[in-house]
């Protein structure tokens, strides 16, 4: 990758550097948007901090790159109306935003493999398909309404809708499979990237109600609304930027020692190229990864058993640079739909007055399954030919094609957030952000409102810095008063 990541004063290595000794408050695992807003919002609050990243980069599963001269989003990139604490914090960077093209008919491509233009909100499908889908979505709304996004397993239909997979819920509600297959579509494939029997009706309840409603996640103009100018991951560098050398990069954790209360306590975080010892330590990397990490003594039993819960899904992010919005001229948006497409979701993705164009899709779960088992050559053959089903010939032939693998990249290893398989959501989420003695836990993969994107890991990553300096000033007042008696 030829990336440009310009973040001056961050410390960079090879592995091979004198190994760094540092005394922090806070040592922070994970450089992405919700460790470098708990390292920022801590500083703000006058605690001291040093965050380790695996990575050669910030920006954790945001990455801004340019691939053969064109700039793409290899990563989270999205910002929609409801995501007021990443708006928020654009403003506070001095980041701008443009808005998704979307301008002319959609094509969607239904169950006998037609293409069809339309307009507006619905797709283009039977009436009593499109009945069928209207209802599931006022269903799936006013579950979202009535269990929200905090707390869904304590809600008294919690476990009845955490043992039955999404798939099996929606066709014990609709027998049209076509409207099933749709609104599985919107959770599955552009959400949790698993199959829908792989995951349960709660866990698309609480994928819901995180975005305001199930019928925010079918509006692709809401959720998809806009961009930021120059690429995501300017966020989290913008961040890394402020924080100068307290960023370590190319410094994966490999043991945490700790022992305290959430009060705090002693932390020694060692990695390939520091050791940090501190009062606190916060794990901002999804909970996948947290058995890279060995922690002495052990984490509690409980820990254990949920974090093999958790799981990543599995999506190909498709970019696909032409030299011209050729779809444009058609009197097409590059918007489409098809759930039982190769890619079954095309948007124009066209980089801020970019004159060439730019197709981003995705390819899902069992789908992405599939691809990855042809050669690079045939998958490439096989991606474009059905992009081209929505948008004509035209686009067999980009100046640039690149895939987003991030279930091969070492430091993710699946996309876009981990979820929980059957029955886990209800079983272990009341759990999920409870500290280990003075270890916290902080990402996207763990929000409500916001869960899975950037809004979420910016939440998170507040919260966490909130809690941590409640524990601080609890534990200074404890130790104030042990003095004077």
């Amino acid at each position: 990758m030829n990336g440009i990541h310009l973040v001056p004063r961050v410390t960079r290595g090879t592995g091979k550097d004198i190994m760094l000794h540092l005394d922090r408050d806070v040592v922070i695992v994970g450089a992405g948007p919700s460790g470098l807003t708990a390292a920022r919002e801590l500083r703000k609050a006058g605690l001291s901090v040093a965050v380790l990243e695996a990575r050669d980069r910030v920006g954790g599963r945001t990455w801004t790159d340019t691939i053969n001269g064109a700039m793409l989003e290899i990563g989270g990139q999205w910002v929609s109306p409801d995501q007021t604490a990443l708006l928020g914090l654009l403003d506070e960077l001095g980041l701008g935003t443009y808005s998704r093209y979307r301008e002319g008919e959609s094509v969607y491509i239904g169950a006998d493999g037609a293409a069809t233009r339309y307009t507006g909100d619905s797709f283009p499908v039977q009436e009593s398909t499109k009945a069928e889908m209207d209802r599931l979505i006022e269903i799936l709304d006013g579950l979202a309404a009535e269990i929200g996004p905090t707390e869904p397993w304590a809600h008294s239909k919690s476990r009845e809708l955490d043992t039955i997979s999404f798939h099996h819920w929606l066709r014990a509600q609709s027998e049209d499979e076509e409207a099933c297959n749709n609104i599985g579509l919107f959770i599955a494939g552009g959400m949790l990237t698993k199959p829908a029997h792989a995951f349960s009706a709660l866990q698309a309840v609480l994928m819901a109600a995180s975005a305001g409603s199930f019928s925010n996640l079918t509006d692709e103009d809401f959720i998809l609304d806009k961009r930021v100018v120059g690429g995501m991951q300017h966020v989290s560098e913008r961040m890394a930027q402020e924080l100068g050398s307290d960023v370590v990069l190319d410094s994966p954790v490999r043991t945490i020692r700790w022992s305290g209360t959430s009060d705090g306590g002693t932390v020694t975080a060692i990695s390939d190229r520091a050791t940090v010892t501190a009062r606190f330590a916060v794990m901002a990397v999804p909970p996948n990864l947290y058995s890279r990490v060995s922690f002495d003594p052990p984490l509690p039993r409980r820990q254990h058993q949920m974090h093999q819960h958790q799981s990543l899904g599995l999506v190909i992010k498709v970019h696909a640079v032409y030299s011209t919005p050729f779809w444009r001229e058609n009197g097409l948006s590059g918007t489409g739909f098809g759930a039982g497409s190769i890619v079954q979701e095309v948007y124009d993705n066209t980089n801020h007055e970019d004159p060439r164009g730019t197709l981003v899709g995705f390819i899902s779960d069992e789908k992405a399954d599939a691809m990855f088992e042809l050669s690079e050559e045939d998958r490439q053959r096989a991606v474009l030919e059905s992009i081209a089903t929505f948008l004509g010939p035209d686009a067999l032939t980009p100046e640039v094609y690149y895939e987003s693998d991030w279930g091969s990249e070492e430091w993710t290893r699946g996309a876009y957030a981990t979820s929980y398989d059957l029955g886990g959501l209800h079983r272990y989420g009341k759990d999920q952000l409870a500290p280990v003695g003075p270890i916290y836990w902080s990402c996207s993969d763990l929000a409500a409102e916001g869960y899975q994107h950037v809004d979420g890991a910016i939440r998170m990553g507040a919260i966490t810095a909130g809690r941590i300096v409640a524990g601080a000033t609890a534990a200074g007042t404890k130790t104030s008063a042990t003095a004077v008696s």
